[in-house]
């Protein structure tokens, strides 16, 4: 999959090194198809994504409700994709709190 050509299709601009960074993040996780996906219809995963991305990797502290919005937010903006790519999930949720240049290589 050319995760660039994707984040593309739901945003201006796409950070090409943040994309890499959020790649090279996910990891051997992008092998399976099914880890690769994020399953807006599936709670334990909205909350896997808000638990493990949001508060740990992006050290996001609002509350859950909060958290949760912003990741439906996203499920939302991605509603017309069957297939919902992790790395653009991860991006838009990123980009949504200004915080893509975690991602760029040090």
């Amino acid at each position: 999959m050319d995760y660039k050509e994707d984040v593309a299709k739901y945003t201006d601009t796409v950070d090409e090194a943040a994309v890499d960074g959020i790649v090279k993040h996910c990891g051997i996780a992008l092998r399976s198809r099914d880890a690769s996906m994020v399953s807006c219809s599936d709670e334990s995963e909205r909350n896997r994504v808000r638990d493990s991305f949001l508060k740990k990797k992006l050290a996001r502290a609002e509350p859950d409700t909060d958290l949760d919005h912003a990741v439906m937010e996203v499920c939302e903006r991605m509603q017309a994709a069957r297939s919902k790519s992790r790395v653009t999930f991860y991006y838009l949720l990123a980009e949504k709190y200004g915080q893509l240049g975690m991602f760029h290589k040090r």
